[in-house]
């Protein structure tokens, strides 16, 4: 019994000693949670205090940086605010001391004229004065002779006289005073001195898009001025004109700067060399007089029509070298054509012969021609319209041939004209003088001179082929086919070397008309335009 009291009670004492512990567990627990807490509120503060001190230093930079920049600003606009005074101050000088300069011109002016009219004034009464003396002089001495004819003795001798000296003087004076011719009425000459001011600047002039002709690289501009009531038409000295191409209609949007002609006395200016590469021109007129010049007017847009284009060296022979709008004929001779003859003389054999798999699409590309093609083509195609362009050979040329193609109807041997895809006009004279038209292998003498500029229009939508005598206007040769695939135009040069230059004009006529000169020159240098 004694055993089960004390067991009682140590197991009492054990579950107090327990609660305590609880007690105690609990109370340190609370104490963590709330140090959690606080620290935990701490740094939220912090990291509020640092973000809020954070925004407001970037604030304080941004309101700083942008003091600076308006402190910046201000700087430069008091300094362009002294350079605007200066100026004006200089241009006030400027223009006052022209006024004065204007105005002594006038008072001289003046002077001189009121200087001549005293003159013509004293001059009058001068030559006057004259003639009254010698009426004086000769009445003088009338009175004399009148009393010696009153004398009776002395009448009769001079009895048959019919009549003295006396009688005949005349008792009207050689001059009158009147002076009426010299009145002067400067009143309209007043009203215009009053009305004298500053010259104004002229008012923007007029194109005149009916009287504008584009035609063949030249473009003609004609525009008239616009006066108003005070007459600044008579005012002009000078026009100014400014073009630029353009491939917008409305000629706004252009990456090609303003071109300027200045100094144009007449209301119609033609602009020359031009290379119409571009869709549309844009130009524009101001007028200027003696001390400045007016807006210019509002650009007025033209269309060109122009078909331009390049030599493809891409298609070219490989002995013709292409470099952008320029071709020159450079042989390789026998030896040029491998790469591995070339090497062994070099001394570099493994070197010059190129691996198959690095040059095969440059020697699909650079070597479309090879053989006797001495053949480039242009670098756009036709698929439709009409389009015209001129060859025009030199003087020592020896053999050339122009038409159009298929691009991808001649191989990398075919010539000009010996295959279905191809039409040409080939001349030469290298023996004898021969011009022929040929496609599909065969060919066509033509009875005409060897023509110095050949025209050639090609109209895709009818299927017609022309070759024109530029020079005399006539027909050389047409082609009717159905074209069916877009064209290119061809060029074929036969000889020791060859300069080419692509520089394409146009008509405003109903078709697009391009104009692309070729010349060539000694062994032949061909230049095209």
């Amino acid at each position: 019994m004694i055993l089960y009291l004390r067991l009682f009670v140590c197991v009492r004492v054990c579950v107090r000693a327990r609660a305590r512990l609880h007690v105690r567990v609990r109370v340190r627990v609370c104490v963590c949670v709330c140090v959690c807490v606080c620290v935990c509120v701490c740094v939220c503060a912090c990291a509020c205090v640092c973000v809020c001190a954070r925004e407001t230093q970037e604030a304080l930079h941004r309101i700083v940086s942008t003091l600076a920049n308006k402190n910046a600003e201000l700087r430069s606009f008091l300094e362009t605010v002294d350079v605007t005074l200066s100026g004006l101050q200089d241009e006030s000088w400027q223009v006052t001391s022209q006024l004065e300069a204007e105005l002594e011109r006038l008072r001289a002016a003046l002077e001189e004229k009121g200087a001549e009219l005293r003159g013509a004034i004293r001059e009058e009464q001068h030559r006057k004065e004259a003639e009254l003396q010698v009426n004086t002089l000769l009445c003088a001495g009338s009175p004399a002779s009148l009393y010696f004819l009153f004398n009776p003795a002395s009448f009769h001798p001079v009895a048959r006289v019919t009549m003295a000296p006396a009688f005949r003087l005349t008792t009207r004076p050689a001059a009158n005073q009147s002076m009426a011719c010299f009145m002067t009425d400067f009143s309209q000459e007043e009203a215009g001195l009053r009305r004298l001011h500053f010259l104004p600047v002229p008012r923007p002039p007029e194109v005149d898009a009916s009287s504008c002709l584009v035609r063949d690289n030249v473009v003609t501009v004609a525009w008239r001025p616009v006066a108003d009531g005070d007459g600044d038409g008579e005012r002009i000295e000078r026009y100014d004109l400014e073009f630029r191409k353009t491939n917008d209609d409305s000629g706004e949007r252009s990456d090609a700067c303003w071109e300027r002609i200045s100094n144009i006395r007449a209301n119609e200016f033609t602009i020359t060399g031009l290379k119409f590469d571009s869709p549309f021109i844009s130009v524009r007129v101001r007028a200027a007089n003696k001390a400045a010049a007016g807006d210019f007017c509002q650009p007025v847009t033209m269309e060109t029509r122009a078909f331009s284009f390049g030599l493809d060296a891409a298609s070219s022979h490989p002995e013709l070298q292409v470099d952008g709008d320029t071709v020159s004929w450079q042989p390789l001779g026998v030896k040029g054509h491998d790469g591995r003859l070339r090497a062994k003389e070099s001394g570099s054999s493994r070197s010059a012969t190129p691996s198959p798999n690095k040059t095969a699409a440059s020697r699909a590309a650079r070597e479309r021609f090879a053989g006797d093609s001495y053949t480039v083509l242009g670098d756009q195609e036709m698929s439709g319209g009409c389009h015209y362009w001129e060859l025009r050979p030199l003087a020592d040329w020896k053999s050339f041939s122009v038409g159009v193609a298929y691009r991808s109807a001649l191989g990398r041997f075919d010539q000009l004209g010996k295959s279905a895809g191809s039409w040409c006009l080939s001349a030469g004279q290298w023996l004898q003088s021969s011009l022929a038209a040929k496609h599909n292998n065969r060919s066509k003498a033509l009875d005409w001179p060897l023509p110095q500029r050949i025209g050639v229009c090609c109209d895709f939508d009818n299927g017609s082929l022309l070759f024109v005598d530029v020079d005399r206007p006539r027909l050389l040769h047409s082609f009717r086919a159905r074209f069916t695939q877009p064209l290119v135009p061809a060029f074929t040069v036969r000889s020791c070397c060859c300069y080419c230059a692509l520089s394409p004009a146009c008509s405003t006529h109903t078709h697009t008309h391009t104009h692309t000169h070729t010349h060539t020159h000694t062994h032949t240098h061909t230049l095209l335009f």
